[in-house]
C-alpha cells in the first residue's frame, strides 16, 4: 500500500506541476518562470560535505564528486527535466546519497537544455563528457544513471557510442525514463489520467522544443526503436501511476528479447521519478539501486499488467 507521504506528494503534484504539462502554452510559461529561479549548482552544504569540483565542456559546467580512495568505478548522472528544466536539489540529494553509500566517483554535466538549445547541443556535450570519462576510467567501470529525460539520454548516448565504435558503459540505472515519444502505444493515454504529474500535451511541446525536427519515432528521440542489443545490464525503476510506465515495461521486454539483462522495480501506486522524493518508497528504490550497483540485487521481474504484456510482444511499427 502506498505510504501517506506518497499520497500527499501526489496531491501536491496534481495541483501544481501537472499544470505545466497540461498544454503547450502552460509549458512555455513554466519554462519562462523557471529561467528566473533555477539554480543548477549543488547545494552549498552538499558541495562542502562532498568536495564537489567544477570544470566545463563547451562552456557548460560539469561537476565531479571524487571516488573514495582505491575505488575505480564512476557514474555519469544525467538529470531529468523534460529536456527543458534544470537539475534540482532533489537530484543533488539523490546524487549525494549514491556518492556516500557507493563511494563511486560521480560526474554530473549541466547539459544544454531547450528551447535555448536542442538535441544536437545536448548530445554533443554528453558525448564529450563520456569521452573524457573514458580517458580516466575503463568502460567496465562506468555506469550511466538517469531519471526521466536523463534516462532517455543514457540509452541514446549508449546507442550513439556504439555507432561511433566507443565501448558501452557496464550498467544502466534508469529511473522513470522516457523511451518512446511516438505515442504508438494507446495505453499511455489511459495512463495519463492516473498520472499526477505528467501530461501528453505539454510533453509533446517539450519534445518539439528539443528534438531539432527529428521524427519522434526515430531512435534518437525514442530509443525503444533503436538497437537494444548494444545496451548493458540495466536496472529500470517505474511506477504504476506514471504515464511512461507502459512503454518502460515494453522496453524491458524487448531489451530482454535482444539479450540484455534487465531488472525491473515496478512500484504500485508510484508516480514519475518517485525515487527522488524522500518517502518510504524512495528509500526502497535507492536501496535497490545500491544493491544493483554492488552486485547484490536478486533479479525480480515486474508484475506486468496484462494488456501491456500483450502489447510488448507485438512488432513495433517504427522498427
Amino acid at each position: 500500500m502506498p505510504s501517506l507521504k506518497s499520497h500527499v506528494v501526489s496531491f501536491i503534484l496534481r495541483h501544481s506541476r501537472k499544470k505545466a504539462f497540461s498544454s503547450p502554452e502552460n509549458l512555455q510559461r513554466w519554462i519562462a518562470y523557471a529561467r528566473k529561479t533555477e539554480d543548477y549548482r549543488p547545494p552549498a552544504l552538499l558541495k562542502a560535505r562532498l568536495g564537489i569540483a567544477e570544470s566545463s565542456i563547451d562552456g557548460f559546467p560539469v561537476y565531479e564528486i571524487a571516488p573514495k580512495p582505491g575505488e575505480r568505478r564512476r557514474i555519469l548522472y544525467l538529470h531529468g527535466g523534460a529536456f527543458v528544466f534544470q537539475i534540482t536539489s532533489y537530484h543533488w540529494v539523490l546524487i549525494a546519497e549514491m556518492a556516500e553509500r557507493l563511494g563511486f566517483g560521480i560526474t554530473v554535466p549541466i547539459y544544454p537544455i531547450a528551447p535555448e538549445h536542442n538535441f544536437h547541443d545536448m548530445f554533443g556535450m554528453a558525448d564529450k563528457v563520456y569521452r573524457r570519462m573514458l580517458h580516466e576510467a575503463d568502460a567496465e567501470d562506468i555506469v550511466f544513471m538517469g531519471d526521466s529525460a536523463g534516462g532517455n539520454m543514457a540509452v541514446v548516448l549508449t546507442m550513439m557510442a556504439a555507432e561511433k565504435g566507443l565501448p558501452a558503459p557496464s550498467r544502466h540505472v534508469l529511473i522513470s525514463p522516457g523511451l518512446d515519444m511516438s505515442l504508438s502505444n494507446p495505453e499511455v493515454f489511459e495512463a495519463e489520467r492516473n498520472d499526477p504529474w505528467l501530461g501528453i500535451s505539454g510533453g509533446l511541446e517539450a519534445i518539439r522544443l528539443y528534438s531539432a525536427g527529428i521524427d519522434r519515432a526515430d531512435w534518437h528521440i525514442s530509443p525503444l526503436y533503436g538497437d537494444l542489443s548494444v545496451l548493458p545490464k540495466t536496472l529500470l525503476l517505474t511506477g504504476s501511476r506514471d504515464l511512461l510506465s507502459p512503454d518502460n515495461l515494453i522496453f524491458a521486454e524487448r531489451a530482454r528479447l535482444a539479450g540484455v539483462e534487465v531488472d525491473v522495480v515496478y512500484e504500485e501506486g508510484m508516480f514519475h521519478v518517485w525515487p527522488l522524493i524522500e518517502m518510504p518508497e524512495a528509500r526502497r528504490a535507492r536501496d535497490s539501486i545500491v544493491d544493483f550497483l554492488t552486485g547484490e540485487l536478486t533479479p525480480r521481474p515486474a508484475r506486468v499488467p496484462r494488456r501491456t504484456a500483450a502489447y510488448a510482444t507485438r512488432p513495433a511499427a517504427a522498427e
